[in-house]
């Protein structure tokens, strides 16, 4: 199993995340808080997010192994509009002239509407993705969303902490590749 290849390859002083890792995607069925889907999309969302090739590889094939094609398709989608709107959405917040978030966006975001799967899982994974990528109006965004749709705070937190453990085995795994140069 991949995630075990991943708990394997953490050094010692990592042994916080190896145990974390189990908990949030090993033994996730045993909170009853995602759904398959939901868990897998987010993995897969969060992994692609994380831009650590050790992790996508990894977690990847497990991925596809328990989503459809469009679950498959829409959690790399997720990924990759959020890589774009966490970037402009959090420099409009940042920015200190409030002008710049009256200007129209004028980016295409068609796959938000219409993701291919349940709008509840993509706005799941968009708001895990948009954790790692710090984006505070996204996350605001996807939270009340999901938060209107009847998702409980516990759920949400779910997806929230696969995102920052998925995000801190990457950025260990690849911290301890280079050095090992």
């Amino acid at each position: 199993m991949a995630l075990d290849e991943l708990k394997a390859a953490l050094p010692d002083f990592a042994k916080d995340l190896k145990l974390n890792l189990g908990s949030v995607i090993g033994h996730a069925d045993d909170t009853g808080l995602l759904t398959q889907q939901q868990l897998w999309g987010t993995v897969l969302a969060c992994a692609i997010a994380s831009r650590s090739p050790k992790v996508l590889r990894e977690l990847e094939p497990e991925a596809k192994a328990n989503l459809s094609a469009e679950a498959y398709t829409a959690a790399k989608s997720a990924a990759a509009i959020m890589a774009m709107n966490n970037v402009f959405y959090r420099t409009r917040h940042l920015l200190s002239d409030p002008e710049y978030g009256t200007l129209r966006a004028g980016l295409r975001m068609n796959v938000i509407g219409k993701p291919g799967v349940e709008k509840i899982d993509f706005e799941l994974w968009s708001l895990a993705v948009s954790a790692i990528n710090g984006c505070g109006q996204c996350l605001d965004s996807h939270e009340q969303v999901l938060r209107k749709a009847g998702v409980d705070r516990e759920t949400i937190q779910e997806a929230v902490k696969i995102a920052s453990v998925i995000q801190a085995v990457g950025v260990t795994l690849d911290a301890e590749a280079v050095l090992a140069e």
